[in-house]
């Protein structure tokens, strides 16, 4: 006789404060035959301090795709199993990818349990546009890299929200401060529902001396937001490079339209980008 399939629940767990737990987390948590955690030690601390038995399971980066195979074969047997990371909402820049792939391609139902997550937390009270918003995770470790990666970003029209380490903070807000408008707002969360909680909103040109000169706001766990670039002025392009632009748009990528536009009408290319930008954003509201 064949065992229904179990489920797969993506629980988010706090990212600081143990009071963030939700009800259903718990109750799933106690429900299930395993918890699949990114640090079984972490977990346990968790499961101890709400009193919850269920046995855990190694799942992280390191092991995800090896551990897949069996943790599928657990759930087509009939056994539920909850994916939890060390803090916060599973995937947002953390491992289950491939699990969860697996688990809607062998038809295994996957249960999403909504909970903490420190991108929206910050985003939330950051006092940023949140209409539109892109989370980057983490920024690439190295200056150079970092730079370039940034400098792809400087027109982008969204909120961007990072995570950043405590040892790399200061060279991340140098890198930005070398790359964006100094007058780009920026809010730096800190130690999000933790004991030494801070938000600072500050300037991108600002941001780096605010923690030079005080090392200790360096230590902890970073979100950093960046305001996306302001509106183009419709003033920066004449009447027929804006219809140029917009026809090519229908018929080419953004890229390829920026360029060409560049080329007919003369006009430059990072306030042609900018204008198709705004443009696109523009269009997809109206369908929505």
């Amino acid at each position: 006789m064949e065992h229904e399939p179990g489920k797969l629940y993506v629980v988010a767990t706090p990212i600081g404060n143990l009071d963030d737990m939700t009800f259903r987390a718990l109750n799933i948590l106690r429900r299930v035959d395993a918890i699949a955690a990114e640090d079984t030690r972490h977990c346990r601390r968790l499961l101890d301090h709400y009193g919850i038995t269920a046995s855990t399971r190694s799942f992280h980066e390191h092991n995800e795709r090896a551990k897949t195979a069996a943790l599928l074969e657990q759930l087509r047997s009939g056994r539920s199993i909850a994916l939890v990371s060390d803090a916060g909402t599973p995937l947002i820049n953390d491992p289950g990818f491939p699990l969860i792939q697996a688990a809607h391609e062998t038809g295994i139902t996957v249960v999403p349990i909504p909970g903490p997550c420190a991108a929206i937390a910050a985003l939330s009270a950051a006092g940023l546009p949140t209409d539109r918003f892109a989370f980057e995770g983490f920024p690439p470790r190295t200056r150079n890299a970092r730079r370039t990666y940034f400098e792809r970003l400087v027109e982008e029209p969204r909120t961007s929200v990072f995570y950043e380490s405590s040892h790399r903070l200061i060279a991340c807000l140098e890198d930005l401060a070398a790359v964006f408008p100094p007058q780009r707002r920026v809010v730096i969360a800190k130690e999000l529902t933790k004991l030494h909680e801070r938000l600072l909103s500050t300037s991108v040109g600002q941001a780096p001396d605010l923690f030079v000169h005080q090392p200790e706001l360096s230590k902890g766990e970073f979100v950093l937001l960046v305001a996306g670039a302001p509106p183009l002025s419709t003033e920066e392009l004449t009447g027929e490079q804006r219809r140029t632009l917009h026809l090519l748009l229908k018929e080419c990528s953004l890229r390829t339209a920026v360029s060409l536009a560049e080329k007919i009408t003369g006009a430059r290319k990072k306030v042609l980008y900018r204008a198709a930008l705004n443009w696109q954003a523009a269009s997809t509201n109206q369908e929505l």
